[in-house]
């Protein structure tokens, strides 16, 4: 068993896949090693087990994510002085922690979510991550793509450990009684789960369904939180979509909204392993998902087990919409 501290640095967890795989992954070295601390903001649930200290910022809590980076540096930064036996895994601001560590003389394993291509063509960047990414002992990134990309874009070496999955619990949550008027008397139901977020780009399937509207029979829900909220409820109103489409708080379950739905729309310019996927697939949902860099190609086996489009092109979605809605039949007995 691992005789040193091991520090868990996630300074703003906001209920996405990265936060899942940290639970999952902290709570199971919690049975190899003894003392696990966990750094965080705003860690504010009980899915982590008690083994594990949280240590949060006694009064300022920032709203945003750089200011809940900016928060927790220096708790870090005491938690090293205090006990340089210590090992960081960090799972979020990983820039950050590495320069720390770096300066501190502190090893570190930092995890990798979101492909470099979404910074890939800055020159600055690339350049500091060259730079400080080779300190750490390993970086783990969450599919083959992805790695790829690492050593093509960064020249670094990195390990795939693809995300964990707990089957049994989101088949459980799912089944558990949700309140959904929404779905009924539609043939096509339409979900989209994460943030709302550039990145997410929710956007595009709000475009692709205004071009098919008067050709299907569809209601979509789209199911998060985030900064585009009212840039989607704006675009809803303007063009009629407010019959169609619903926009959902973030849930802390939200498999039951994903079980009533038949089908699931991923439509991110980048991503690292999308988790959401893989969780539609366990509830047997069909996919469309935008090929972006990395992960949906590979979970999709380039299109074998759902539908992949050209990122960013929402004309190629509706094209992709309509093909399933004609063909829902077929498409659910295989």
């Amino acid at each position: 068993m691992l005789n040193k501290t091991v520090i868990i640095f996630n300074p703003s967890i906001e209920g996405g896949g990265v936060e899942k795989n940290m639970f999952i992954i902290g709570n199971y070295l919690c049975h190899k090693i003894n003392n696990i601390k966990l750094i965080s903001s705003n860690y504010q649930n009980n899915k982590f087990s008690k083994k594990i200290k949280v240590i949060n910022p006694e009064i300022f809590q920032p709203k945003s994510r750089v200011g809940r980076y900016l928060v927790c540096i220096p708790l870090l930064i005491k938690e090293i002085i205090k006990s340089k036996n210590v090992i960081v895994f960090s799972f979020q601001a990983n820039l950050y922690a590495t320069l720390i560590c770096f300066l501190l003389r502190i090893p570190i394993v930092i995890r990798a979510n979101a492909s470099p291509t979404s910074w890939a063509n800055s020159f600055a960047k690339r350049f500091i991550y060259k730079i400080f990414y080779k300190y750490p002992k390993k970086i783990i990134v969450n599919s083959y793509d992805f790695k790829k990309q690492m050593k093509n874009i960064l020249n670094l070496n990195s390990i795939c450990i693809y995300n964990p999955l707990n089957k049994i619990f989101i088949e459980k949550e799912s089944k558990k009684k949700i309140n959904l008027n929404f779905y009924k008397k539609t043939s096509l139901k339409i979900i989209s789960i994460g943030r709302l977020t550039d990145q997410k780009n929710h956007i595009s399937i709000l475009k692709a369904l205004k071009r098919i509207k008067n050709q299907i029979n569809f209601k979509l829900i789209i199911l998060g939180k985030g900064k585009n909220k009212n840039k989607l409820l704006d675009f809803i109103n303007k063009n009629h979509l407010i019959k169609n489409v619903k926009i959902i708080n973030y849930k802390k379950n939200p498999f039951p909204y994903l079980l009533k739905a038949n089908l699931f729309v991923l439509s991110s310019k980048y991503e690292g392993l999308p988790n959401i996927l893989l969780e539609s697939m366990v509830l047997k949902k069909f996919i469309i998902s935008s090929n972006c860099p990395t992960g949906p190609s590979e979970i999709l086996k380039n299109g074998k087990f759902g539908l992949l489009y050209k990122s960013d092109k929402f004309l190629d979605l509706s094209k992709k919409i309509i093909f399933f809605y004609k063909n829902t039949k077929i498409f659910s007995e295989n």
